[in-house]
């Protein structure tokens, strides 16, 4: 379970999170939607940006900051912050592949060198996981020479050679072709079963309302409104999401 309590996050003088209050369950996926603000929440969650206030919770755990005996809210460090990194998958709008290597590669170097999963296991792992995104043919393939599409696979693929307790998307298919935004689609839909638990940024209303439990709409630096897809979407409350979704139609 992720907890997040009183999340706030500014850049400089603009404040962009103003005290999030979320929660997902185990085995839960859950979609964001809005015009501002979602990424800088997904990217809070795993620490790629640092935050004001507030605190984030994995399975009950305090992640990223302590508090001293005396109050003061301190950063835990490096080390500790990249064993709770590894929790985490997270997969990008850009695929951030390594160029110059091959796909199994990229898949293999997290678990090789961040878990010191031996090289051999790692290799099997890694052709396990890039056969179930439909690359078994691409093992030695460089990223250059990949569709976008495909690039991406791999991206899920190596997020999940982490064994993750939580997949985090951002936004994983708005950079690519129309005609490629399926196939990365049906990857996602193929992990339902599994149950990981998933935190996706979208605007892809179709596919949050399929395979999310819930939506979150953010606006004005918090939720404004979470409920089940077809409450969201058809019975929605709030007038700017009610206006968001009007633009979106």
């Amino acid at each position: 379970m992720i907890e997040v309590r009183g999340l706030k996050k500014a850049f400089a003088a603009t404040p962009v999170l103003r005290g999030v209050h979320l929660h997902v369950d185990d085995g839960e996926v859950l979609a964001l939607i809005g015009r501002s603000g979602k990424t800088t929440l997904l990217r809070c969650i795993n620490f790629l940006e640092d935050y004001d206030e507030g605190e984030i919770r994995l399975d009950g755990h305090p992640l990223w900051y302590r508090t001293d005996p005396d109050g003061r809210r301190r950063r835990v460090p490096d080390q500790e912050a990249r064993r709770m990194r590894q929790q985490m998958g997270v997969v990008f709008q850009q695929y951030n592949l390594f160029p110059h290597m091959t796909t199994l590669e990229n898949v293999c170097l997290g678990p090789r060198f961040s878990q010191k999963v031996p090289a051999a296991d790692a290799l099997t792992l890694g052709r396990q996981l890039l056969a179930r995104v439909g690359l078994a043919d691409k093992v030695d393939a460089y990223p250059a020479h990949l569709s976008g599409g495909q690039q991406q696979r791999v991206a899920i693929a190596r997020a999940l050679a982490m064994r993750p307790k939580v997949l985090l998307l951002d936004e994983i298919t708005s950079a690519l072709d129309p005609e490629l935004v399926g196939e990365v689609e049906d990857v996602i839909r193929s992990l339902l079963p599994e149950r990981i638990m998933m935190v996706l940024v979208t605007h892809a209303l179709g596919f949050a309302r399929e395979i999310a439990h819930r939506i979150g709409y953010v606006a004005g630096g918090v939720i404004a409104e979470i409920g089940r897809p077809e409450q969201i979407l058809e019975q929605p409350q709030d007038a700017t999401l009610k206006d968001f979704l009007r633009r979106m139609r």
